[in-house]
C-alpha cells in the first residue's frame, strides 16, 4: 500500500496511479476502472455512505476529484 503523504507532506502521485487503474470489484459497474465510474453512482456513494476500507477511501477521493473537474488529471496515468 502506498503511503498517503512523503516526508515533505505532500500527496503520493502514486496514489493517484492506483486510483485510476484499480477496478470496481462490485455492483452494477464490477469491473470498470474507478476512474470511469459515473458522477451519480459517486453522488450516491457519498450520499449513502462510502464503502469501509482502502475502496471507500478511493471512492471518496475519485468523487472529490470529479466533484471539482479534475478527472482529466487520472486519464494519462491510466496504464494501456
Amino acid at each position: 500500500m502506498a503511503k498517503q503523504e512523503t516526508n515533505n507532506g505532500m500527496l503520493n502521485p502514486d496514489i493517484l496511479v492506483e486510483l485510476a487503474n484499480t477496478k470496481m470489484p462490485f455492483g452494477k459497474y464490477q469491473g470498470w476502472l474507478l476512474c470511469n465510474l459515473p458522477e451519480p453512482y459517486l453522488v450516491w456513494f457519498h450520499q449513502k455512505g462510502f464503502p469501509a476500507g482502502k475502496l471507500g477511501v478511493q471512492l471518496a477521493t475519485l468523487y472529490e476529484i470529479k466533484l471539482n473537474g479534475l478527472e482529466y488529471l487520472l486519464k494519462p496515468l491510466i496504464k494501456k
